[in-house]
């Protein structure tokens, strides 16, 4: 059963809505059709999403393989060279403030079971953690997130090309810019309650970026359909 991690939901949410309202905007600015802008909007959907999507699988996978190897290592050494990883973990101790009788006892503690031991010198003195994270629900988390959110500045023109209602195209860009500004705080509200800081500067910073990035692009758009006229 696929696991939720929803920090890439909230990673492919925030890509995909600012490039695909960056797309609308840009080719609303080259004075493009509807059509067209479905066209361009949809494949920036699968195909970016699907990119950043393997892009996170890749990651995981490699961070998941890099930490086993560590892992291995470090069980190899405490096979091999006990006396020198004892030290280790007291060395590592001594500097957090440990002494004397105590200090003795966290040593005998961590070195009695050999899983307890390989954990305290991943973390400590490499400075990884298993997370238990799987490469596929990272993907997918992402993927899911890019696409749902990313299909908000869409929807204003799914509507005018597939219902014929007597909506300029102009208004449509209007909505989709509202639309996607709400997205916009939205996930970057919820970014902020991730991330325990201002829910409401959260939602701002991101609802800027986001502007900003659409900005570029229409102007681009704009400037580009100058020029070939």
């Amino acid at each position: 059963m696929m696991k939720w991690h929803f920090e890439d939901f909230v990673y492919g949410s925030i890509d995909g809505s600012v490039t695909t309202f960056a797309i609308v905007a840009g080719a609303i600015g080259a004075s493009l059709s509807p059509m067209v802008i479905l066209i361009l909007g949809f494949a920036n959907l699968f195909a970016d999403g699907f990119s950043m999507a393997i892009g996170n699988y890749q990651a995981s996978k490699t961070r998941i393989e890099f930490i086993q190897k560590e892992r291995k290592r470090e069980e190899w050494e405490i096979d091999n060279m006990a006396e020198s990883e004892k030290q280790e973990i007291r060395d590592i101790y001594t500097k957090k403030g440990f002494t004397s009788d105590l200090l003795d006892e966290i040593v005998r503690v961590i070195t009695a079971r050999k899983k307890v031991w390989i954990d305290t010198m991943m973390k400590e003195e490499l400075g990884l953690i298993e997370d238990g994270r799987k490469p596929t629900d990272t993907a997918l988390s992402t993927f899911f997130g890019f696409n749902i959110i990313g299909l908000i500045p869409l929807i204003p023109f799914i509507f005018l090309y597939t219902t014929g209602l007597a909506v300029s195209v102009s208004d449509s860009f209007l909505y989709s810019v509202v639309f996607t500004g709400g997205a916009f705080f939205l996930i970057g509200i919820i970014k902020g309650k991730i991330v325990k800081r201002s829910l409401f500067r959260s939602g701002l910073t991101t609802l800027m970026v986001g502007g900003i990035a659409a900005t570029v692009a229409y102007a681009v758009g704009y400037l580009l359909s100058y020029f070939i006229k």
